[in-house]
């Protein structure tokens, strides 16, 4: 039995699984992965990347239907909603191979079939390569799907989850989106692109509950703007299917009731962790509202047993698990490492206009009691967002008054997703509000609203 057992075997190859066993191999670990279905997970199959391959596909729609305002001629612009499919899943699947690749590039044994726990060191699969594995580590990464409201229960075809909204067999001529974070509002974008009614609903008082206040709102106007309705502080307490459509009856802010029939209804209200029959209970392993109890070394309570990525815990993102699983593995081979610091995290919407964040909003460092200084800088007054002819947008950094920290950035506009990073490094580098000052950002470039922002927030901003 020892070509069944390893130094470390992983349970999910997503993004985190795959990840931490790459850096396992790196570091001299005999390493597996144990995956039931996709390598690369929900985020690479049907998730973070198909995703943002529809939503390029109307981003080139959008430039092509304004052709004019640049000076194009393009006459009859029109669109083929199952070639846009085709194109996203075409990307997944190259990137699945090119997991696949990495995998046995680094000599990572593929344990194809679904994994459950035996106990600390030991591991049952069942299915394709189904036998009895062992190793002294074991992380666990199994991910998330999408979580189940009792009445909005999806059923594949008039209530979809987000599965369904990547792969839709035909255009529908209304949506209803309940939920407003990531998920939703990058769906609600995309199909609010190819001229689909698009209503969302949101429980909470705004839209993208997880990101500043100020700039949700902005986000809320350029939605409305866009022909999106948008319904905050209201509940869909019914649906009642009919045979093409589905009447949604939805509790309304000032207490009253609507009913709305639509095409389709995307029930975009989170994710919950795959925690259910792995063999935690069996193995001991304390979990706590759902979520698998980790440390910052992301240790659970069982020794030789770890957990990384939506199981153990919020934020629920790709990029986290990644950095959980290299420093959870980095850990186990004995490196120096350290606790990630989820301030440092940064949260990325790839809705029209983007939103990108990281570190606190200006409401909970009010609430910490931290004295801040803001900077704001509008995206109209960028040479280069002019140019481009999407000037609309803006950039707001947090200081801590007292020290010149920088302890927020929050951002919505054009590729705003791609420019977060360079805040993400100044926080991690602890970089002072007079060292951002004295950065020279190259012209033009939309990076310098990054910069009149930091300038803006001590009253030294050039532009506006």
């Amino acid at each position: 039995m020892a070509e069944n057992a390893f130094d470390l075997i992983v349970l999910g190859a997503g993004p985190g699984g795959y990840v931490a066993a790459i850096r396992a191999a790196q570091l001299g670990l005999k390493t597996a992965v144990v995956e039931e279905k996709h390598l690369g997970g929900i985020c690479l199959n049907w998730g973070c990347i198909p995703t943002k391959a529809l939503l390029r596909s109307v981003e080139v729609l959008e430039l092509a239907r304004h052709g004019t305002d640049y000076g194009i001629s393009a006459k009859d612009v029109s669109f083929d909603l199952a070639a846009m499919v085709a194109r996203s899943r075409k990307v997944a699947q190259r990137l699945s191979k090119g997991v696949a690749h990495l995998l046995k590039k680094n000599g990572v044994r593929v344990i194809r079939g679904r994994g459950r726990l035996l106990g600390p060191g030991r591991m049952k699969v069942s299915g394709e390569d189904a036998g009895d594995y062992t190793a002294p580590h074991i992380i666990i990464a199994t991910g998330a799907r999408p979580r189940v409201v009792p009445g909005l229960e999806p059923d594949g075809r008039l209530i979809w989850t987000y599965f369904e909204a990547l792969k839709p067999d035909r255009l529908p001529r209304s949506l209803l989106v309940v939920g407003s974070g990531a998920i939703g509002m990058e769906f609600a974008s995309f199909y609010a692109s190819l001229g689909v009614e698009v209503t969302v609903v949101e429980l909470l008082e705004r839209i993208l509950p997880a990101e500043d206040a100020e700039i949700a709102a902005f986000v809320h106007k350029r939605f409305e703007k866009r022909g999106i309705r948008i319904l905050t502080g209201a509940r869909v307490t019914a649906l009642e299917k009919g045979k093409e459509t589905v009447t949604a009856r939805i509790a309304l802010a000032d207490g009253g009731e609507e009913r709305l029939t639509v095409e389709r209804v995307l029930s975009a209200v989170g994710v919950v962790p795959n925690v259910e029959d792995i063999g935690l209970e069996e193995a001991g392993v304390v979990v706590e509202k759902g979520f698998i109890k980790v440390d910052g070394l992301m240790r659970t309570s069982v020794r030789g047993l770890y957990a990384i990525g939506d199981v153990a815990g919020p934020p629920m993102l790709a990029h986290k698990a990644e950095h959980e699983g290299i420093l959870c593995v980095e850990a186990i081979a004995g490196l120096e490492v350290h606790p990630m610091d989820p301030l440092r995290i940064p949260a990325c919407t790839y809705c029209h206009p983007q939103v990108a964040s990281v570190g606190l909003t200006e409401e909970a460092a009010k609430e910490r009691g931290i004295e801040v200084r803001v900077g704001r800088f509008p995206f109209l007054a960028n040479g280069k967002a002019i140019a481009l002819g999407d000037d609309q947008g803006l950039v707001k950094t947090i200081f801590d008054a007292r020290t010149g920290e920088l302890i927020g950035a929050h951002m919505a506009g054009p590729e705003v997703t791609e420019m977060i990073q360079g805040f993400v490094i100044a926080m991690g580098l602890e970089t002072t509000e007079e060292e951002l000052m004295h950065t020279v950002f190259p012209h033009p470039t939309l990076s310098e609203t990054m910069h009149e922002s930091v300038l803006a927030a001590f009253g030294r901003a050039i532009h506006i």
